[in-house]
This record gives structure tokens, sequence and C-alpha cells, in this order.
């Protein structure tokens, strides 16, 4: 019998003499501190120690190294590719389980992360499903699994394809109230949408064979398709400012309609022929939909014979059906979960969980925490005397950053600059506040 990537994350934890479950312990590298409770009620069944964020080599092989082997039977998670050098070496020179974690193909209630609980992740002992210098669970999973021999799969496969189409339902999620025939326009000839990314991402950077822009993508889609309507749909975080632009729109303004509303995946393919993407999910998304999809990088979904690739992908030579495909990143490869309680769910479970939320009236926007209450300990703690510091600096981290990061700030600012990727921004967090972890 075949099993998925999900179902050989084996639930291996040992018994006591009692006869009681042992909690597995399970050290996290790369965990924001939001994500650390999240991760302990999806995972009941570990003994979570989360290593502090840009753990320096040293630290690591002096502190972490003899903590990971005193273990009996440890394995370690690692966030996106939070690893330290040498911790893959580590885990194979003596046998520790190492898995690195994503969000999976169904995230949010929101149009991005915005820091809530994921619906869905995905756990690969090889390397992130993005990854395209190496295989992933993911790709040796399409590359061997006999699908055809699965009919009840399959089966499945084809009504979660229905489903999704019928409820629109994409990674992201928002209510879509926009009027996509306003937007777009009168549909006079063929019509091109090219779906842009946070060019700094790492889908980016590890799916591509060389550095490539949204405005590349512009261009491409505009020379290939002489007469075409090309309209370009920048990314949410990249149009309200939470992450940074590498390129742009403006500069393709001449070239293409651009849509700087809000307006979903699934709203963003009708009337449209073909679609241009460099990475993004929403390209086999595309492809549910029958539609043509031309790829510059090389997702997961890339190499099957169902999309246009420009770029090789030589280790994947089998030619797969959309079905196929569709049960591996839906149904075989990920996790889903109950965000409330932890519980682990079906993908078919999520999905309507998902469509029942959108069908009620949004509740209004949560408003900024603001001031947050003393505490015994902590950042508004005894030694928390720097909090009065913190109405001054918020307004310098939310112009280098966006307000988003300001009131994350606010809420814990040791936290804050303990996490951030810049090494200069947390040495004057370390500066303005020594205490704390």
């Amino acid at each position: 019998m075949q099993i998925s990537s999900a179902e050989s994350f084996a639930e291996n934890d040992t018994v006591t003499a009692s006869g009681t479950a042992k909690l597995k312990p399970t050290f996290a590298f790369h965990f924001q501190g939001w994500k650390r409770p999240i991760f302990e009620r999806y995972f009941p069944d570990r003994k979570f120690t989360f290593v502090p964020m840009y753990v320096s080599e040293h630290a690591f092989r002096k502190i972490w190294m003899p903590l990971i082997r005193a273990e009996e039977t440890p394995e370690i998670f690692v966030w996106n590719l939070g690893l330290p050098e040498g911790l893959r070496a580590f885990a194979r020179e003596n046998g520790i389980p190492l898995f690195l974690v994503e969000d999976g193909f169904l995230r949010s209630l929101e149009p991005n992360a915005t820091r809530t609980p994921p619906l869905s992740l995905t756990l690969d002992s090889g390397a992130l499903y993005f990854d395209s210098r190496n295989p992933s669970d993911m790709e040796v999973l399409l590359s061997s699994y006999d699908f055809e021999g699965d009919p009840g799969l399959m089966e499945r496969a084809r009504n979660g394809i229905r489903l999704l189409l019928d409820t629109g339902i994409s990674k992201y999620n928002t209510d879509g109230r926009s009027d996509v025939h306003a937007l777009y326009g009168e549909k006079r000839g063929k019509r091109v949408l090219v779906v842009g990314q946070v060019e700094d991402d790492a889908s980016i950077k590890l799916g591509c064979d060389q550095p490539f822009t949204n405005n590349d993508l512009v261009r491409l889609a505009a020379q290939e398709n002489p007469g075409a309507q090309i309209i370009y749909k920048p990314h949410p975080d990249v149009l309200n400012g939470v992450r940074l632009a590498q390129s742009r729109p403006a500069d393709v303004a001449h070239l293409c309609t651009i849509i700087d509303a809000p307006l979903t995946m699934a709203k963003a393919f009708e009337s449209v022929d073909h679609v241009y993407t460099i990475t993004s999910l929403a390209g086999f998304e595309a492809v549910l939909r029958g539609l043509k999809v031309t790829v510059r990088g090389a997702p997961f979904y890339a190499g099957w014979g169902l999309t246009d690739d420009r770029q090789p992908t030589p280790r994947r030579a089998r030619k797969l059906s959309v079905e196929a495909l569709f049960a591996a990143a839906y149904l075989l490869y990920p996790r889903y979960f109950d965000p409330a309680t932890g519980a682990a769910r079906s993908f078919e479970e999520t999905v309507h969980a998902i469509h029942a939320r959108l069908a009620k009236p949004r509740e209004p926007s949560r408003k900024s925490a603001g001031k947050v209450a003393w505490q015994p300990i902590g950042p508004y703690g005894i030694l928390g005397w720097r909090h009065l510091l913190t109405p001054f600096i918020a307004p310098i981290v939310a112009s280098i950053g966006h307000p988003i990061d300001a009131e994350t700030f606010r809420q814990n600012p040791i936290e804050f600059f303990r996490e951030l990727p810049q090494r200069k921004y947390r040495l004057i967090g370390r500066i303005i506040y020594p205490f704390g972890a």
C-alpha cells in the first residue's frame, strides 16, 4: 500500500511504563513567537523546544547540539529555510528526522498571512516544495505514486477540484466584492493575466534559475501576445505596502491594465484566456480551470506536461493528469487543522469551513491594540521602563516598514526586534532593549 508524505510523518511516540504516551521531543528552529502556541496546539503529541531566532553557528554547536543529542528520540522542525549552518548534516549524522515546515495551499481567510493560524501546513523531509534545486517529498510523490491505481483518490480529486471551483476558494481568501468586469473593461480580443508576486520571496529565489521580476513577466507577456489585453495583478502585499516591490508597476503601465483594487484569484481568472506567472500557486489554480499557463520559473506544478514551461525541469519526466497533480498537492501532501481547536481536518472540511465563514458578514477590522497594560515581567514589566520610548519609536518603525509592523512592535518591542531578518536592526534592538531572550 502506498502512503502519502503526510501519512508517513509517523506519530511514533514511545509509551512509558505506566502506559501513557510520551511526548516526542521536537526542536523547532526559526519559529517566530506568534507561531509557537499555534504549533503546540496543532501538535499536542510533541514537546516543543523553540530555539531562538537567528541562532548563531557557535551557539548551535555549543548549546543546542548537546541538548538535542541528549534526547532519546528527538526530531527537528525548521520553518522555511531558517537552518543554522550544519543543522542538516548534524541531523543526518545522528539519525534525527528533520522536517522543513511551510504553509499549505489553503492558508487563511485573509488576503495574506497576517500573523493568523495557517489552515494547512506542509512538512517535508527533503526540500521545500517550491525549491526547484532539490527534490522535495512532493516531487517524489508526483514522480512515483500510482495515481491511476488508486481510483478512490482520483474520484476524491475530481470532486475536490469541483469543490474549489464552485466555491472560488484560494490559498488566501477575502470576500472579493470587486466588480471584475468594471476593472477589466469590455473584452475585445485575447486577454492575458499576469500574476504578480513578492519578488524577494523564497519561492522565486529558489524556483528560478536566474533573477526575474514582475515587470519582466509583463514585458514577456506583451511581447508574446501582440494585440492582446494584458492584465497585471500585483501581489496584494505589494499594493498594501506590507512587502517591498523590486520593480514598480508604473514602469509597465503603458503595456498593461494594472489592477490596484482587491480582487480574488477566482474572479481574476474570469474571461481570461492565458495566464503568466513566475512561480505563483495561482498558476496551478488557473490550470484547474483549463486555462493555458506559462510559468517562467519551476513551481511544483511545472514539468508534468500541464504548463508552458520556460525553465528546464529534467528530474520531472512524467506526464500527469490535472487530477493526479491536485491529489498530491491538496490531498496527500499537506496536513489540515482547525485553527481554533488545533484538531486535524480534511481538505473538504477546510474548504467548507472557509466557504461558510466567507458567506457571513465580515466583522469590522480589528483596531490597533495601542498601549499595552503593565506586566510583572517582560517588555512592560519592572525592567521595561523603555516602554516610555515606544510611542516615539513606533512611527519610525511604520515609516521604515508598515503600520502593521508598528502595531506588532507596540505589542512586544523585544520580540519584534529579535525576530527582524536584518541584522543591523536586531543590533539596534539589542541596544534599546538589552534584556529579554
